[in-house]
């Protein structure tokens, strides 16, 4: 498992919902490069309003629902990994806007990640003796 804290980069691709890569969502194809990339994690979030270059508004609401609402996609890493996956974007991401903000993880710890072993101690700390 990837170890990260303290300095990291976050960086995040806005997209439209609708922009496909190869058939397939373009928001997919990004999470699963930075996955082959090796890169510690990356979240979509589907926004439900929004406007970019066009100057198009893309909204939810029901009476001018619109097809293609705008996503977010966010991966944090070291600046070093991050800057690395930059150029996978550049085929990627024709339209849309990719942005890189600096960021201090505080915890990266995943589900069943054994916490002992990741503070350093023996594991004792906390759990009730029966």
């Amino acid at each position: 498992m990837t170890r990260l804290t303290g300095r990291a980069l976050r960086l995040t691709v806005f997209v439209g919902e609708n922009d496909t890569w190869h058939r397939k969502p373009l928001y997919t194809e990004i999470v699963h490069r930075a996955h082959t990339a090796g890169l510690a994690g990356a979240s979509v979030f589907h926004g439900i309003e929004g406007f970019g270059a066009s100057s198009r508004i893309h909204t939810s609401r029901l009476l001018s629902l619109s097809e293609d609402l705008p996503v977010a996609i966010v991966v944090v890493d070291t600046e070093e990994r991050v800057r690395a996956f930059l150029p996978e974007l550049d085929e990627l991401v024709t339209e849309g806007m990719v942005t890189l903000e600096p960021c201090e993880v505080i915890r990266y710890v995943g589900r069943g990640g054994n916490r002992a072993d990741q503070q350093g101690d023996s594991g004792t700390k906390g759990k009730k003796s029966l």
